[in-house]
């Protein structure tokens, strides 16, 4: 029995011409322009060698920045402290239709940003015991009373009470008590600034380290690293991951990924990230299943643009 022919499934026997073709000689030509016009453009417009930014950096810049960024780390409402998973349990991450797959998937990157940020780095300063007989006055403390020493030093801050002056912060006393709190932050301040902040972050990790995601974190939470991203047109809203830091051509080819996130709502969605994950996932399964796709798949064979493409063989037909 001879099988139905089925025009938008099936292919008729192509009546034309047959023509010699070496692929092997095609492909060199094709891989030796390549190589050229990528080294050319490589060396014409290479990318820029910036160095990356460390705690240090934003220490020295920006001690008050620092300071109240590394308060807010203290009293848990920093942005990594009420993120969620996989860090912690105090936020419920980005959901799409009621689904959260961070929170699916768990806390496998513990982060308690009061210990880990502040109170652990302090307590390891060799001969500062000032320092660290804070950490245990803070740690041997009840939790209402650490809550009482954070709000009165966040009022400070709130209240232009904080300070930096000959390489100190100063702390206005009348927002006091603050109990341990001042000597900590004044600590934490001094260790950023000096560099031991950015070693203390990431000790313990094996000597070719490449987990920087505390001293990231850490940097995210603050002004610091957005101020700089501003300024060198990296953020959402300036089309992001497109661009390279100065006057560089980016990624272009990531015009569609970045796209979504200038049109609303998407825009202004807490759920950005995971609306244009799954967004991205739709459009390339779009890509995928073309073949399988009535209708979409014909379009070639209706609008004949194959032939637009390969004029010089169908002249000849």
């Amino acid at each position: 029995m001879t099988k139905r022919f089925n025009p938008d499934r099936d292919v008729a026997p192509y009546p034309g011409p047959w023509r010699r073709y070496d692929i092997l000689k095609e492909g060199t030509i094709a891989f030796v322009v390549i190589a050229i016009l990528a080294t050319l453009l490589s060396v014409l417009f290479s990318s820029p060698d910036a160095k990356a930014i460390t705690i240090q950096q934003w220490g020295t810049a920006q001690p008050l920045d620092f300071a109240t960024t590394a308060m807010t780390e203290l009293d848990g409402t920093s942005g990594t402290a009420t993120y969620g998973a996989p860090y912690n349990h105090n936020g419920l991450g980005q959901n799409f239709a009621g689904f959260s797959p961070a929170k699916f998937v768990g806390v496998h990157l513990p982060i308690d940003t009061a210990w880990d940020f502040v109170l652990h780095p302090v307590s390891t300063l060799p001969d500062n015991p000032v320092a660290t007989g804070a950490v245990k006055t803070y740690l041997a403390a009840s939790a209402a009373q650490q809550a009482t020493w954070n709000a009165n030093y966040e009022n400070a801050i709130a209240k232009n009470g904080l300070s930096f002056t000959a390489g100190q912060l100063v702390v206005d006393p009348k927002y006091g008590p603050y109990g341990p709190v001042s000597t900590i932050i004044s600590a934490e301040t001094s260790m950023a600034r000096s560099g031991a902040l950015d070693t203390s972050l990431i000790a313990g990790q094996p000597f070719y380290t490449t987990n920087y995601t505390k001293p990231l974190l850490f940097l995210a939470d603050g002004t610091y690293l957005a101020g700089i991203a501003q300024a060198e047109h990296l953020t959402g809203d300036q089309w992001g991951v497109m661009n390279e830091a100065g006057n560089f051509p980016g990624q272009a080819w990531l015009w569609l990924y970045t796209a979504w996130y200038q049109w609303s709502p998407i825009s202004n969605s807490d759920n950005a990230d995971l609306w244009v994950f799954v967004l991205m996932g739709v459009v390339s399964a779009g890509l995928l299943f073309v073949p399988f796709i009535p209708g979409l798949r014909s379009i070639p064979r209706w609008t004949r643009v194959y032939k637009l493409i390969w004029r010089e063989h169908y002249r000849g037909s």
